[in-house]
């Protein structure tokens, strides 16, 4: 059997119409390339090798996508330096204007003009942003961001964030940076990356606190990410309780393993077919109004 007839038998034995992955990347050429780049040279960062599963071309990697089931994905992109942000919002529009399946995504960087093209992004259908505050650097309570949180808050589009300190940390990583902004903005609708790894317990609390919060189980549970960074069995408790503000995300293609394995990593936890059709699906249909 194919990969994707697998991943499709998993969502079909679940009752499910497929699934929606909150955190897929797909980006200009170039940056996608550099992106690459990085994760070849990750050895020093991780101690092993970071091979990318599907290093194909933009259309291989939609098709890839479609033939898996992925009803509704994004198009993760961030900028790492300022005067980038514009650009990659106006590549992702037009890239969401011929990909019907693609939730329109979004990002900023802390910088004179934020607030604009955030606003400018907002009016064009931005319906999910992006903040990688490793990869970009910031404090993410910056001055130069409090309105744009603010925006965001208001009108509760989704930013999916990482801010967790795994791989490896960030100067403005981990629970603290951005509890300052939650504290601030209460009612943004804050998706942790990657379940905040390695601060686990801490992002659970953030998101047992702030009700709009919620996490993405990006590269979590599975074999590579336990090896680093395993997650607490007695935490899974606190999870299941969470278990309508926990959403599917994968990190594809930038995956060193299978895309069904980051499906299967999480029906091993044993936390139920309900659990399970909330996370792969019914959370982010509710959050995006797929349905």
């Amino acid at each position: 059997m194919s990969e994707a007839a697998e991943v499709r038998a998993f969502w079909q034995e679940l009752g499910l119409p497929g699934l929606v992955d909150v955190h897929t990347h797909f980006m200009p050429e170039r940056v996608l390339a550099k992106v690459w780049a990085y994760f070849d040279a990750a050895g020093p960062l991780t101690g092993r090798p970071w091979p990318i599963s599907y290093r194909q071309e933009e259309q291989q990697r939609l098709d890839r996508l479609r033939e898996f089931g992925v009803r509704a994905f994004t198009a993760m992109l961030y900028p790492h330096k300022p005067g980038m942000a514009a650009w990659l919002n106006a590549w992702a529009a037009d890239f969401a204007a011929r990909t019907p399946d693609c939730l329109h995504t979004a990002t900023f960087f802390p910088e004179p003009g934020a607030e604009q093209y955030v606003t400018t992004a907002l009016d064009a259908g931005a319906r999910v942003f992006k903040s990688h505050l490793q990869v970009g650097g910031y404090h993410p309570a910056d001055p130069l961001l409090d309105a744009v949180w603010g925006q965001l808050a208001e009108a509760g589009v989704p930013v999916v964030t990482h801010c967790g300190s795994g791989p490896v940390p960030g100067k403005h990583t981990g629970p603290g940076p951005i509890g300052e902004v939650l504290e601030r903005h209460p009612r943004l609708r804050l998706v942790v990356a990657h379940l905040g790894l390695p601060e686990y317990d801490e992002f659970l609390g953030l998101t047992e606190r702030f009700p709009e919060v919620r996490l993405d189980t990006t590269m979590v549970f599975t074999d590579f990410t336990e090896e680093l960074s395993p997650f607490p069995r007695e935490l899974l408790p606190r999870l299941a309780a969470l278990g309508d503000r926990v959403l599917l995300g994968t990190d594809f293609p930038n995956i060193p393993y299978r895309y069904l394995h980051q499906l299967h990593a999480l029906a091993g936890l044993g936390l139920g077919e309900d659990w399970l059709r909330a996370v792969c699906h019914h959370n982010a249909a509710r959050l995006f109004g797929l349905d």
